[in-house]
């Protein structure tokens, strides 16, 4: 009985379609109490004093907490830079500066929402400014403000790789171009804000029902700030709004527990509810992370990629969070899925005043792979050479070498996916080489069209040597034969479709039908330890743990076990973590690979650049649900048109201007691609459960560097930052002022 590669519907469709689906903010208790939150809506100062006084005496309030109310008061998924809650009266050293407008200050829980927000307004915070970091430019600066104590700069991260020599390789180069790239913030824009409920539950346990992308680091945080051991937090996730990679980082989850725990402390055992306002969660939570980025390329004139040196500056704003991994992806992706024998590479993570910046689909592949894509069109321009020639002279192939100095896993297939692209646009191949296609043009003179392609891979899995396991357990019920299979895993679903592909893995591996998979999801109180759901690893990770188990599990059926368990951990080949003096490691044990092609019209007299046609080719190794991964396709596609396009983060002085989505527009049906073509390669990885691929990243990674190789392509102008919005167009072409902004005072 097959159930993997085909598209059966989802699990949870019937009732999110229906509005049955409960997620974090629908939960509602008949004694619950409300939290809201006081923000510093300052970018940089010091505490000197909060007087919670009236506050507390307002009727309907419960309780006022402050810093000096978290018994361990910090946190981080990466370190432990940040205060739970900002303010004099902790132990954390710097705990009373705020360094962004979204550190959180104080928590008000009382009956109802108007009075905790009255509450809020009754609060009396007392602040000294300090100087504000504004820019990279500023974090830089040999006398810079230090925005964390115990720290001689504002780099907190930098990865280095040397391979070959890069001063040799430009020698024998004939062509050499120089880019100067920026790549903007941007907002996860998840429909469902950060919201969550918490309750002490009947085993003396702080549960926190909460949307995030790994159960058990969330539990291992709020245990950690809250001085509890693990097992005293229970963290469940019911459906989730959307994620992005922004819900890696934390967000209420530590309140939430703190207001229980506290009011325990007091004798109030009654949930605890906090529901984020758009404005809240855009201005509190992180985005992805603006990038400056300089490159200098070198090649033959036969078109042989000889160096590559490249430097990268990543602004995390107030906090690490998850800078330190996103800088690794872009570490190696710097220099794009192409044999370089010589590659110079430098990136940065930075402190600023900014909202902290954080996962988000592709975490540092898209930012990178635009400098890198964009350098490869620049050397076939100068060459005068096809870019897709250009490409297929350099790409990876089995057995290639990367700049980090180690082998690819077997199942490289960017070669692969990259001719199928191009044939599928058009491309001709011939005795010369690969040959664009002609696009006809318009009637109207005003509007310019071209064909562009471009090309990535990146990691699936955790890098650099993190411990990388997932856990699964299958429990089989019945007497003669199985009645039930109940499947118990951590993942998290956040739109994905995971939890459908779970069981399909299950029903497959236990050659059962899907009817008798019951699933028992994302609790840590029932879950082993799944790990994120994050870096494209997920459909690997499950489908190698669910494997595992239902074969132990089917082994004591065998044996007349009633019923009969089986819990499996999967752990991959083993990574290896950075060098720090040449970067030479063995960074991820398999990869996913993409091309893309963009047809787009450019109107001349308004700016407006139009996706007519955007082709998306995909190894997933084995479509375990193929309308799941077309969709996967399109919505990275989407996402990615609006990161692009439309989607441009206004700020002043490090505050956000564009703090709601009247002000920050996303796309909507008329901003998609007239039309979008998912082509899925299914060339198994040889780790892959059923040969999949993780994939959800993959279709974002080349976006940015090809609609702008297109309007090149169509206008004979390079664009080296975006959104491309229609004004920045216009003043392109020459048809509204230049907008000058320095190099390192891109905001």
């Amino acid at each position: 009985m097959k159930a993997v590669g085909k598209s059966t519907n989802r699990i949870d469709a019937h009732a999110k379609v229906s509005g049955t689906a409960k997620y974090p903010g629908d939960f509602a208790f008949a004694d619950q109490l409300v939290m809201k939150v006081l923000f510093s809506g300052r970018a940089h100062a010091r505490i000197l004093s909060i007087d919670t006084a009236e506050a507390e005496a307002l009727e309907g309030v419960v309780m006022v907490l402050t810093a000096k109310d978290v018994p361990v008061n910090e946190f981080g998924l990466s370190m432990y830079d940040q205060p739970v809650l900002s303010g004099p009266g902790s132990a954390k050293e710097g705990a009373e500066i705020v360094r962004f407008e979204g550190d959180q200050v104080c928590l008000v829980i009382a009956e109802t929402k108007e009075i905790a927000e009255k509450a809020l307004s009754l609060i009396k915070v007392e602040y000294e400014d300090l100087p504000v970091v504004k820019t990279l430019g500023e974090a830089l600066q040999e006398n810079a403000t230090i925005l964390h104590p115990g720290r001689d700069s504002n780099i907190f991260h930098h990865n280095k790789v040397r391979f070959g020599n890069v001063d040799d390789g430009f020698e024998q180069c004939d062509v050499i171009v120089e880019g100067e790239y920026q790549t903007p913030v941007q907002e996860h824009a998840y429909l469902q804000p950060e919201a969550g409920v918490a309750f002490m539950d009947e085993e003396e346990r702080i549960t926190i029902i909460v949307a995030g992308q790994w159960t058990h680091k969330d539990q291992a945080q709020t245990a950690h700030a809250l001085g509890l051991p693990p097992e005293k937090i229970r963290v469940i996730y019911p459906a989730i709004g959307g994620a992005f990679g922004g819900r890696e980082d934390m967000s209420v989850q530590i309140i939430l527990g703190l207001a229980v725990m506290r009011l325990h402390e007091k004798g109030i055992d009654r949930p605890v509810k906090v529901v984020w306002s758009r404005e809240e969660s855009i201005v509190g939570h992180a985005k992805r992370h603006a990038y400056t980025m300089k490159a200098k390329w070198g090649a033959t004139r036969e078109g042989k990629i000889l160096a590559a040196q490249c430097t990268i500056w990543a602004n995390g704003g107030a906090y690490a969070f998850t800078s330190n991994k996103v800088l690794g992806n872009a570490t190696l992706l710097a220099s794009g899925p192409y044999e370089i024998p010589n590659v110079s590479t430098d990136a940065y993570a930075v402190y600023t005043n900014d909202v902290p910046a954080g996962a988000f689909r592709g975490f540092g592949g898209p930012q990178a792979n635009f400098m890198a894509e964009m350098q490869v069109n620049k050397l076939a321009a100068a060459l005068e050479m096809d870019p897709v020639e250009l490409r297929m002279r350099n790409l990876f192939q089995e057995g290639s070498t990367i700049s980090m100095g180690s082998v690819l896993p077997e199942g490289v297939t960017i070669r692969e996916v990259t001719e199928r692209c191009a044939l599928e646009a058009g491309w001709t191949k011939t005795e010369k080489g690969w040959k664009m296609p002609i696009v006809p043009q318009s009637e109207n003179p005003a509007i310019k069209s071209a064909w562009s392609l471009t090309c990535g891979f990146k990691n699936v899995g955790f890098s650099y040597g993190a411990p990388e396991n997932c856990g699964a357990t299958i429990i089989l019920e019945g007497d003669e034969e199985i009645e039930v299979a109940k499947l118990y895993h951590s993942g998290a679903e956040v739109g994905q479709g995971a939890h459908t592909v779970f069981a399909q893995f299950a029903a497959e591996a236990l050659e059962l039908s899907l009817e008798k998979i019951h699933t028992f999801y994302s609790d840590t109180a029932t879950s082993l330890d799944a790990g994120s759901v994050s870096a494209s690893r997920m459909t690997h990770m499950a489908g190698n743990s669910i494997i595992g188990a239902a074969h132990i599990a089917k082994q004591k059926w065998a044996e007349g076990n009633r019923p009969a368990m089986g819990s499996f951990v999967y752990r991959p080949p083993q990574t290896t973590p950075l060098n720090p003096d040449d970067g030479h490691c063995y960074p991820n044990f398999t990869y996913g690979y993409v091309a893309q092609a963009f047809l787009v019209d450019v109107d001349t007299r308004t700016g407006n650049v139009e996706l007519r046609e955007v082709i998306s080719v995909d190894d997933v190794g084995k479509a375990i649900n193929p309308q799941l991964v077309e969709g996967q396709i399109e919505g990275a596609v989407v996402q990615a048109a609006g990161y692009v396009l439309i989607e441009d983060w206004k700020k002043k002085d490090t505050l956000v201007i564009s703090d709601r989505l009247s002000k920050y527009l996303i796309p909507t049906v008329k901003d998609i691609p007239i039309k979008t073509r998912s082509v899925i390669l299914e060339l198994a990885d040889p780790l892959g459960p059923y040969g999949a691929r993780g994939m959800g990243e993959m279709p974002y990674l080349p976006f940015a560097a090809g609609v702008l190789e297109a309007v090149y392509q169509a206008t004979g102008l390079w664009f080296e930052r975006f959104p491309l919005t229609d004004e920045t167009v216009l003043r392109g072409l020459g048809k509204l002022p230049k907008h000058e902004v320095g190099f390192w005072d891109y905001e």
